[in-house]
C-alpha cells in the first residue's frame, strides 16, 4: 500500500491551496483517510479525516478546511481556504481500516510521504 502526498507549496495568507493523497495497493472504503499536519518542532496533529460515517475537523481549521474523497480514484483531497501563517507545517496523509477514531493517528495504519504548506504574511 502507497499513499502519495501533493499539493503542497509556497502561498500567502488568505489565500487557497488543494492537497491530493492518492492511495494504491488497495482501498479504504469502508476504513477512514486523514490529514495531520507537522510544524517544526512540535507533534503530529490532526487535522481532518473522513469515512461512510463523517467528516471531521480540528478546531482550528473548521469553517476554513474540507475534506473529501473521489472513491473511483482512490483519492482524498484537503481543500484549504483562508489560509493562515500558522498553517505552516508538513501535511501528512494517512489511512486505516478502522472507522474508529478518526481523530487519533495511533489508529492509522498507512501513512504518505508528506507535503510542505508555507503560508507567508
Amino acid at each position: 500500500v502507497q499513499l502519495q502526498a501533493s499539493g503542497g507549496g509556497l502561498v500567502q495568507a488568505g489565500t487557497s491551496l488543494t492537497l491530493s493523497c492518492a492511495a494504491s495497493g488497495r482501498t479504504f472504503n469502508s476504513g477512514t483517510r486523514g490529514w495531520f499536519r507537522q510544524a517544526p518542532g512540535k507533534e503530529r496533529q490532526f487535522v481532518a479525516a473522513i469515512n461512510w460515517r463523517s467528516t471531521y475537523y480540528a478546531d482550528s481549521v473548521k469553517g476554513r478546511f474540507t475534506i473529501s474523497g473521489d472513491n473511483a480514484k482512490n483519492t482524498v483531497y484537503l481543500q484549504m481556504n483562508n489560509l493562515k501563517p500558522e498553517d505552516t507545517a508538513v501535511y501528512y496523509c494517512a489511512a486505516t481500516l478502522s472507522d474508529l477514531y478518526p481523530t487519533n493517528r495511533n489508529w492509522y495504519n498507512y501513512w504518505g510521504q508528506g507535503t510542505l504548506v508555507t503560508v507567508s504574511s
